[in-house]
């Protein structure tokens, strides 16, 4: 297996410090910092009103092949893969959140599951979420697990 590096872009700035379930991110407000290195990269990013966000489970101490959806032990097993468990090989998360202001080199975001400090690895402008709810048979922040 060969290897890669990925450079954070940002870190996370948020009131929740530890991890907790992703329901209790919702409506928090966090901040994402983003290094002086990359802010130019935000020019355009303000009209949008939702970003995807990606992410590493920094404080992940290893991987599951099979993990309780959402830590519930009452749940049955399931592949890491069909889960938005932390515990994943490479500790990548992603999260889509609603952008409510750009100033500088700081985006502030609601809902982003993401605890404090956590390093942003990329950011992208999401787009079309009515549409593609409708051509997926979903709706918007529909989980399953």
């Amino acid at each position: 297996m060969n290897g890669y590096a990925l450079y954070p872009v940002g870190f996370v700035r948020s009131p929740i410090t530890r991890p907790v379930p992703p329901d209790d991110f919702r409506g928090i407000r966090s901040t994402i910092e983003i290094l002086p290195e990359f802010e130019e990269a935000l020019e355009g990013l303000e009209g949008e009103k939702h970003i995807l966000v990606l992410f590493r489970f920094h404080l992940s101490e290893g991987f599951s092949m099979k993990v309780h959806p959402r830590g519930d032990l009452n749940r049955p097993l399931r592949g890491v893969f069909s889960t938005c468990s932390p515990d994943r090989p490479n500790q990548i998360g992603a999260s889509l959140v609603r952008l409510s202001k750009v100033k500088g080199a700081t985006l502030t975001v609601e809902d982003l599951d993401a605890v404090d400090g956590t390093p942003v690895i990329d950011i992208k402008p999401f787009r079309g979420i009515d549409r593609r709810s409708k051509e997926l048979g979903t709706s918007p922040g529909e989980r399953d697990s």
